[in-house]
């Protein structure tokens, strides 16, 4: 069925280019002229707030109704779910993506490593891509599965053990290293030469079982989104072009997007306030959002260490 706004913007067009009378297209449409002549009656506000929402859309392709209506909250706005919903509606601004079937985690397995605070657990894996002139090269991705944070894209043509090595050595001098790092069981993680420099930097592994992807869901769930929302709309000419892409959209990613696990805070935000929880558990970690009073003693202590 087509809409009242529809037959509106095809009598308008078909009007302004004079290819036909208001009135015979009306009569066509089965629309009523008094309709198509009637002023709106939407506020200044609720235009604005229309406004708004596609261009949201449009920054942000790949972003549901939930997510908008989050960025519009963020940025002041008192705006109902519902209501973004009904307007990317009317606009044809629905994001459309089949859901891939995930296989059920199994009893024995719900108890595998879960990160309980930040730098606790990192997660690697490569992710694959091709310039436009059909070269292909390798994108080395390593996250936080605490705080979602990314800490490194970096695209090759080729990796070999000690090109990880090399990456991993820059990011443990940038934050510190982690207490595990997971990975799948490819020959770059299980090499000789990257476990015994993981076992002097005091690092444990803790690889995933041979086709068990889900097993390692907080990278094959980054890189879903990589291809999403970059990858699929991106064409690099260049590796070298590639490489400041990707470190761009790292920071976006980081510092702007918003996920609704981390009650849409972005990775950055989250990291800046979040505790380790007095125990570990598998469900979504927590934050506080308010900064923890210091108590008489340690308040004493500080005011004395500087007199």
């Amino acid at each position: 069925m087509v809409s009242v706004a529809s037959k509106r913007k095809v009598v308008r067009a078909l009007v302004e280019r004079e290819m036909a009378k208001a009135s015979e297209v009306c009569r066509a449409l089965s629309l009523s002229p008094s309709t198509y002549y009637a002023t709106s009656q939407r506020s200044h506000q609720s235009l604005e707030l229309e406004r708004e929402a596609v261009e949201l859309r449009q920054k942000n392709p790949r972003h549901g109704y939930r997510r908008i209506t989050a960025l519009m909250r963020r940025a002041g706005h008192v705006v109902n779910e519902k209501r973004v919903q009904a307007l990317r509606r009317r606009h044809g601004l629905q994001v459309r993506k089949k859901q891939r079937r995930m296989k059920r985690v199994h009893a024995d397995e719900a108890l595998r490593l879960t990160a309980s605070e930040a730098n606790e657990v990192w997660s690697w894996d490569f992710v694959f891509d091709q310039t436009e002139w059909g070269s292909s090269y390798r994108i080395l991705s390593v996250i936080d599965e605490y705080t979602r944070q990314c800490k490194s894209l970096q695209p090759r043509r080729s990796y070999r053990a000690r090109n990880v090595i090399e990456v991993l050595d820059e990011l443990i001098e940038e934050h510190g290293a982690p207490k595990y790092i997971r990975s799948d069981n490819g020959p770059e993680f299980i090499a000789y030469e990257i476990q015994g420099w993981l076992k002097k930097r005091g690092i444990k592994t803790h690889y995933i079982k041979p086709g068990s992807p889900w097993e390692q869901c907080y990278i094959e769930s980054f890189h879903d989104k990589l291809r999403d929302e970059f990858l699929n709309r991106e064409i690099f000419y260049s590796l070298a072009e590639a490489e400041i892409r990707l470190e761009d959209w790292r920071g976006e990613y980081n510092a702007d997007r918003i996920h609704s696990s981390l009650d849409y805070r972005t990775p950055d935000e989250f990291a800046a306030c979040c505790k380790p929880p007095l125990r570990a558990t598998p469900s979504t970690p927590t934050c506080s959002r308010e900064e923890t009073p210091l108590n008489q003693n340690h308040r004493t202590h500080l005011i004395e260490s500087t007199v």
